[in-house]
């Protein structure tokens, strides 16, 4: 499927071409610790200019999720799964992101997953399986 692949800025490229190593690359301010997504130059808790990505376990968990089956273009393959993923280095750090490798009416709020990652041209989108 084409997908509308995002600009790459100075702030969000580590998380969008972390994929390439494996490693899926969340911000972490250094002076209050908490981690943030999407990436951005200040921390949204403490407002401290102190942040930078560094890589995180990938592991996780779904909050919150749908199946979708409109199919918006015709190359969209359906059903598909978007969901809330938590990750599990703290409460709170949550993004949307597609489940993958699982049939839709298997997935499930509570369901451990682990990233994976699709390229497309210079970068790599993280998604979610569910975890081994």
């Amino acid at each position: 499927m084409n997908r509308k692949l995002p600009m790459l800025t100075q702030d969000n490229r580590s998380f969008w071409s972390g994929g390439a190593e494996g490693r899926l690359n969340i911000h972490r301010c250094a002076t209050c610790g908490s981690w943030f997504h999407p990436s951005a130059p200040v921390c949204p808790r403490c407002r401290s200019l102190d942040v930078g990505a560094h890589p995180v376990s990938g592991r996780g968990r779904v909050v919150s999720f749908t199946i979708n089956h409109q199919r918006w273009v015709p190359e969209l393959e359906c059903p598909y799964v978007v969901a809330i993923v938590e990750l599990e280095e703290q409460a709170g750090l949550r993004f949307l992101t597609n489940i993958v490798g699982t049939p839709p009416e298997e997935v499930s709020i509570g369901m451990e997953v682990r990233v994976v990652f699709e390229q497309h041209e210079d970068v790599w989108i993280p998604m979610f399986e569910r975890a081994a």
